[in-house]
């Protein structure tokens, strides 16, 4: 038996093991996990956001034991066992693979895309864009729900018409401010981000990412901002807008230099 193997078994003999004697393991449920390994896929998203692969091997561990739980957990009620799941995922893939295991023949990426989103439907799906997690935070949400209805042909052709798009949709909001109408803002808002987050479709940019990284860069140069602040003998809450704004372009500049 190969090392993945055994370090695989190895894992599943210890979750055995906690689940038997350790009080907490014993304690808990699904509903007891579900919140922890949400939180244990945000670390892992954040070590890869920051390309660590130290951080990237050390989460994907704490992962593996989140399924390797539940499917302990499933076996005790009697629901389904670890090789349930596993041979039924093996056959899925299998099954959407026809490219690779059966004589269906395809040209790129976007017609095994395609293929994929054929074969769910045939399995039962009532639509495309069903299997859209209802809890995906709202930006990823968007760009799956963009990419499905791409898979049937729902999608712009050029990505000036998608500017376009964007640039309507700013249009609208203004005209919603400009009506002090609340809920028509809230709209417009949603529909200017939705076709922003389309518009980063076409320039081939993940919008989550893009958006963390933005955020990432301003923790980092507001805390410069802080730092310098205090070194002057001032703190943020005693400076006026435009000393913070001089501030925050200096660090800028300070930031482009390194």
């Amino acid at each position: 038996m190969d090392t993945t193997a055994n370090a695989f078994l190895r894992l599943v003999k210890i979750m055995d093991d906690l689940r038997e004697k350790c009080p907490w393991d014993r304690k808990q449920t699904i509903h007891t996990l579900r919140t922890l390994t949400i939180e244990e896929t945000y670390e892992l998203a954040d070590a890869i956001t920051e390309n660590d692969w130290k951080g990237i091997k050390e989460e994907l561990g704490d992962v593996m034991l989140h399924m390797v739980f539940y499917a302990k957990i499933g076996q005790e009620q009697g629901a389904f066992s670890l090789a349930d799941v596993l041979n039924g995922v093996c056959e899925k893939l299998i099954a959407r693979h026809p490219h690779i295991y059966g004589d269906v023949k395809v040209n790129d990426e976007e017609d095994v895309k395609r293929n994929w989103e054929k074969l769910k439907l045939k399995e039962g799906k009532r639509s495309v864009l069903g299997g859209v997690p209802v809890s995906l935070p709202a930006t990823v949400k968007a760009i799956r729900l963009q990419e499905k209805a791409k898979q049937v042909g729902f999608e712009w052709d050029e990505t000036g018409q998608v500017w376009n798009k964007v640039q309507e949709e700013m249009e609208e909001l203004q005209e919603a401010v400009r009506q002090n109408d609340q809920q028509a803002i809230e709209d417009e808002y949603g529909d200017l981000i939705f076709s922003l987050v389309n518009y980063a479709r076409f320039l081939h940019v993940d919008a989550e990412s893009a958006l963390e990284r933005t955020n990432r860069k301003f923790i980092k140069r507001f805390t410069q901002m802080e730092e310098q602040a205090a070194a002057g003998g001032k703190s943020l809450q005693d400076m006026t807008l435009q000393e913070m704004d001089d501030l925050w372009n200096q660090v800028k500049r300070q930031n482009r230099v390194s």
